[in-house]
């Protein structure tokens, strides 16, 4: 897994950091977990179905719902760890999660996030893929 802070790659995620809200971004659903850093578990959510602008009223409603510490964004990238046209939206949605919420916004290579939901049987793979996404950011965690 290729984890990685938006501010440094380098840099080291607070201890004071403990509650979370993932984010498996898509351009017409986006998949939404929240976990913490105690359990190390993801909780899937209901996945939002909106597009463009409309989705940042049911994200607010999340944030204000859940008070997370941080903020967690899966963003895809080839097999081969090339990035295309979706690892691009998906760091600009990261950018964007930042400058609206002022929150800590952390980066997690999600490469067969999704395709693992599926295995799994979800009823919602992207709620369930946002869930992969911060086990895994919670278990790269000391």
């Amino acid at each position: 897994m290729n984890l990685r802070a938006l501010a440094a790659e380098s840099e080291e995620i607070p201890a004071r950091l403990g509650s979370f809200l993932a984010f498996d971004f898509g351009l017409k659903r986006t998949g939404v977990a929240s976990g913490n850093r105690l359990t190390r578990s993801a909780t899937p959510q209901a996945t939002i179905r909106a597009e463009g602008d409309a989705r940042w009223a049911p994200i607010t409603a999340r944030v204000q719902e859940w008070q997370p510490d941080a903020l967690v964004v899966g963003v895809p990238f080839h097999p081969d760890g090339a990035a295309h046209e979706n690892t691009r939206r998906a760091q600009r949605f990261a950018r964007q999660l930042r400058a609206r919420f002022g929150l800590p916004v952390y980066e997690v290579d999600e490469r067969y996030s999704t395709t693992e939901a599926h295995a799994a049987g979800a009823r919602d793979a992207d709620a369930a893929a946002a869930a992969i996404i911060l086990e895994q950011f919670l278990r790269s965690l000391p």
